[in-house]
């Protein structure tokens, strides 16, 4: 089977090991794969939360420069408010929450923002209607419809 469409963002990271015990606690990810690059003579984990076939690739590097951070940033779904409400409280007793929870509303929904071991942000949400937006456009694009985008309002 070939790969098609995005398949994976990859985040150099200081601490392998501390990086994929934070993405197993608060992303429910998992490692699939793991190696040593040769050609970064460093170790790589690509990590996945198993719900479709796009992984994290974590590569260990000396030193991280460029972070996601807040308005740049994973995000992952959740089954509820009260899982982000217990995520957030972890985060915040063990010094990574950045900010929320936050009820946004339709369509972002209630959400919080944390700091992965190297500052990257992963945001945890309950309400988001991703699958329901790309749904929504898979019909439009089976009925012919065109894609516009939303028109400019005029100042």
């Amino acid at each position: 089977m070939i790969d098609l469409g995005l398949t994976h963002i990859a985040l150099p990271v200081r601490d392998l090991e501390a990086s994929i015990a934070f993405y197993v606690k608060y992303a429910g990810m998992h490692v699939v794969h793991r190696r040593a690059s040769k050609e970064r003579g460093s170790r790589v984990a690509w990590i996945s939360d198993r719900t479709r076939p796009f992984v994290v690739v974590l590569i260990e590097m000396p030193t991280v420069d460029t972070v996601l951070s807040p308005i740049a940033h994973l995000g992952v779904g959740c089954a509820s408010r009260a899982e982000i409400d217990r995520l957030a409280a972890q985060a915040r007793r063990e010094g990574c929450l950045h900010s929320g929870p936050t009820d946004s509303g339709h369509p972002v929904g209630y959400w919080a923002f944390l700091r992965d071991p190297d500052g990257h942000t992963l945001e945890v949400a309950f309400g988001q209607e991703v699958a329901l937006v790309v749904g929504d456009a898979d019909s439009a694009d089976a009925a012919g419809a065109e894609h516009r985008p939303a028109p400019v309002p005029s100042p």
